[in-house]
């Protein structure tokens, strides 16, 4: 049996907040350790049915990054359900919803910088 390991590094400042998130992930081209602003993790427990999740963001991470971030998992979340499902009308679902967000996140910045 093949085995792959993914590693995750979280660097935290005296209040515990994450100031660096480093990763490495075993069985991939890019051996060498890699840095993020923000990760989502989440396991299913099937045994509960329930997700357990991990969610960090540095405090560098800027809020049109995270809008950025939100979207784009929304995105591959879709597709990562197409591909489980074969369920496209929920997947156009999901998709719409992703742009909807982007863009209600896109006129809020406008109306912020008029202001």
């Amino acid at each position: 049996m093949r085995k792959s390991s993914i590693t995750i590094d979280v660097v935290l400042d005296g209040d515990k907040v994450p100031e660096q998130i480093n990763w490495q992930a075993s069985d991939t081209s890019a051996a060498d350790v890699r840095k993020a602003r923000a990760m989502m993790l989440a396991f299913w427990d099937g045994a509960d049915k329930t997700a357990l999740r991990i969610d960090l963001w540095t405090k560098d991470m800027m809020v049109d990054e995270m809008a950025d971030f939100f979207y784009q998992t929304f995105m591959t979340m879709a597709e990562t359900y197409q591909r489980a499902t074969q369920d496209a009308t929920l997947v156009k679902d999901i998709k719409d919803f992703a742009k909807v967000f982007y863009s209600k996140f896109r006129e809020q910045q406008l109306k912020e910088n008029k202001a």
